[in-house]
């Protein structure tokens, strides 16, 4: 065979190269550009060249500028620069992990005792064993030959070392995190707030011996359901240690779960299938590779719950071979509505009384092409709930998705009543939009209001929030289900008391502003002609400090700071963005936290705006496109700075201007040279400036929501013309 791949050295890219060095990419553009002994290209493209690893190493090294790889990170190089793939490495270094943790003595001496070509020679026997053990004779991890292996002996064993040092489970972790954080267009990810509320909402009705997954892609909604059923299993344990339980009952709360999956990418499966047996020992995984619709890979299997998060508005799902297929129970699925196809092979997958919770898009709940199967799953009370979750859930983040609850109808069907609940609207207080949804008020508001519903077969109305309908008053023409179509609102901004409320206030608001009201006194006939300086000179001077927002992550499992957003600055609201989560794949970012006194000012928009952080603020992050300047309170009052900094002509003369946007370049923004007592009498004025501002937007705010109170009272009858 061809030694070509064996004798490829294994490659890194810039990005790489910054991450091994802790430095940014430009600082390995420079270091090509002004050292000639920096390593020569040897693979990638011109644009985006790739070196090799040992020789980057070595030059790194006696630069003084690495002093040790890190273990981690020579894996992750290792596998992102193998010839055969990262996604082949990945599934080969998987498998050693495995090894290392099921047969931790069989690895250790099979390593001891082998050299490079042996190890390799050996080893593909060896993991097929496992596997097999692990997985079930038809298991997705397959092309581990001999051959696939050859070049793989540095990887293979550096893999064996972070086993050791991390922990197995820990480790692939780390790997497969950071390849789908590298590979985001490849890969659509369930986030894990859906994956564990929908593994919640599937157990209620009781443990999940068996779960499936038909779409599992990279497995998120298996290994939800996992640790819900390890959770149940410790609490089922800690009853009967209180109430002193037989051993028979503990045995049966302690019943290890089946988790099925399947995938139609054969790469992805494979991964998803390492990551459930690593993640999970005590469970039973059996994960196929195939098409799921088109070539069922669990034709007799009757689960006690069914999770998916199906591909949405796709085509190409198998409508003109599967015209006849058994499945279509409710109806056969036009070619529109492939997510009617998946509701209906979940149904078909689950034993009777098991319940199945989908991801479905929201257009699926009202297309009239899915109107004759909606009516069908209505009647025979197959579909139990309609929850809409807030928007930024799940992919794609715009658009506010649903959950369909079903539960699969047994000899004795229940009363046809469907539950919509609204998790997304105003009437639970979770924010619409792209940043990250509350996911605690979410979880409470479905999984409480599906739980009782579940109990006693319908539950007490919320308006805007939950209601049960009986399937007839749904039965029409389009057989629409969204629950915004079918929730009351709730009542007009409060009722007629909020309506007053807000009414008392505003005629305060409004004297404060009236009382407010600067005049503009006499000055001198032109314009003053004072020295001027620049915020960058006074930056390098050190009579104020620059740095610019939008770093940041949210750390796993702790409580993040709230984000100051652009708009937030402009509109002088309070805090409303959040961090994005840490990858899987590293430590979280520290953000960049503002403090009382600072002065933050927006670049993009071309608008004259500048705020002064007080208490309230201090402690939220600093959000993109923003720019703090942190003043020394002894050289620099920040209302004086913050007033003239949004100074027209000042910002006219710092503003560059692009095709579709203006950008403010704060440096060059001016002030005058003047003694911090003058600064203070101009901070004084520009400080009552800003609270006149203030009252004024506050007026905006509360005349709009008396005037459109007033119209929704007016129109649903909670406010009498009289």
């Amino acid at each position: 065979m061809p030694t070509g791949t064996q004798d490829r050295p294994t490659e890194v890219t810039a990005a790489g190269i910054a991450r091994l060095a802790g430095v940014g990419r430009a600082a390995v553009s420079n270091w090509r550009r002004r050292h000639a002994d920096f390593p020569k290209p040897v693979g990638g493209t011109e644009t985006s060249p790739a070196f090799a690893l040992r020789e980057i190493e070595q030059w790194l090294r006696d630069q003084g500028k690495l002093a040790e790889v890190p273990l981690r990170e020579r894996v992750w190089q290792q596998l992102v620069g193998h010839p055969a793939g990262a996604a082949a490495a990945l599934r080969q270094a998987g498998a050693v992990l495995l090894l290392a943790h099921d047969r931790p003595a069989a690895w250790q001496q099979l390593r001891a005792a082998a050299d490079d070509a042996e190890l390799t020679g050996v080893l593909p026997a060896v993991l097929d064993a496992v596997l097999a053990a692990r997985l079930g004779p038809g298991h997705p991890v397959r092309g581990l030959t001999r051959e696939a292996l050859a070049p793989s002996a540095a990887l293979v064993r550096a893999t064996g070392d972070l086993a050791a040092a991390d922990g197995a489970a820990a480790a692939y972790d780390f790997l497969l995190g950071r390849h789908l954080d590298a590979n985001p267009r490849q890969y659509t990810l369930t986030p894990p707030g859906p994956a564990a509320l929908m593994a919640e909402l599937a157990a209620v009705a009781g443990p999940s011996g068996t779960v499936l997954d038909p779409a599992c892609g990279a497995g998120a909604l298996l290994a939800a359901a996992r640790e819900r059923s390890a959770e149940e299993n410790d609490a089922g344990e800690r009853d009967a240690g209180e109430g002193d339980a037989g051993e028979g009952e503990a045995g049966e709360s302690d019943a290890p779960v089946t988790l099925y999956g399947q995938e139609a990418d054969a790469d992805l499966a494979a991964l998803t299938a390492l990551r459930l047996a690593l993640g999970a020992p005590d469970a039973q995984v059996r994960v196929r590779a195939a098409d799921t619709l088109r070539a069922d890979a669990f034709p007799d299997l009757a689960a006690d719950a069914v999770l998916v998060h199906p591909p949405f508005n796709e085509r190409n799902w198998g409508h003109d071979e599967l015209a006849y297929d058994p499945r279509w129970e409710y109806g056969f699925p036009a070619r529109t509505e492939s997510e009617l196809a998946w509701v209906q092979h979940a149904l078909a997958r689950l034993r009777e009384g098991g319940t199945a919770v989908l991801l479905m898009p929201p257009a699926a709940a009202s297309r009239r092409s899915g109107r004759r199967i909606r009516a069908d799953l209505l009647r025979r009370g197959a579909l139990r709930a309609v929850i809409a979750l807030p928007a930024g859930a799940a992919p794609p983040n715009g658009v506010p998705l649903h959950l369909w609850v079903l539960r699969k109808p047994g000899t004795t069907p229940p009363a046809p009543q469907l539950l919509v609940v609204d998790a997304a609207g105003p009437a639970t207080g979770t924010p619409a939009g792209r940043d990250k949804p509350d996911w605690q008020t979410v979880r409470t508001t479905a999984v409480e209001a599906w739980r009782t519903f579940d109990r006693d077969g319908g539950i007490e109305e919320q308006p805007g929030v939950r209601r049960s309908l009986a399937a007839i008053d749904l039965l029409d023409d389009d057989v629409d289900l969204a629950p915004a179509r079918h929730l009351p609102p709730p009542a007009a901004a409060g009722g007629p008391a909020e309506l007053a409320r807000i009414r008392e206030r505003l005629t305060t608001t409004l004297a404060r502003t009236t009382a407010l009201t600067p005049r503009p006194d006499g000055g001198a006939a032109g314009p003053a002609r004072w020295p001027l300086t620049t915020v960058g000179e006074l930056a390098r001077s050190g009579a104020l400090v620059l740095r610019a927002g939008g770093a940041g992550t949210a750390p796993a499992g702790g409580a993040a700071p709230a984000v100051l957003t652009d708009h937030d600055v402009i509109g002088g609201d309070a805090p409303s963005g959040t961090l994005p989560e840490a990858p899987a794949s590293g430590p979280a970012e520290e953000p960049v936290l503002l403090q009382a006194g600072d002065v933050v000012v927006p670049v993009l928009g071309g608008g004259a705006v500048a705020r002064v952080t007080d208490d309230s603020t201090a402690g939220a992050a600093l959000g993109r496109n923003l720019t703090l300047l942190r003043p020394d309170p002894a050289a620099l009052d920040p209302w004086f700075l913050a007033g003239f900094l949004r100074g027209t002509a000042n910002n006219r003369q710092a503003s560059s201007y692009a095709s579709t946007a203006t950008r403010l370049d704060v440096r060059r923004l001016q002030l005058p040279r003047l003694p911090l007592a003058d600064q203070r009498r101009y901070g004084q004025r520009f400080r009552d400036l800003a609270a006149f501002e203030g009252a004024l937007r506050l007026t905006a705010r509360l005349g709009e929501q008396l005037v459109q109170g007033l119209h929704d009272g007016l129109t649903d009858g909670s406010v009498t013309p009289d």
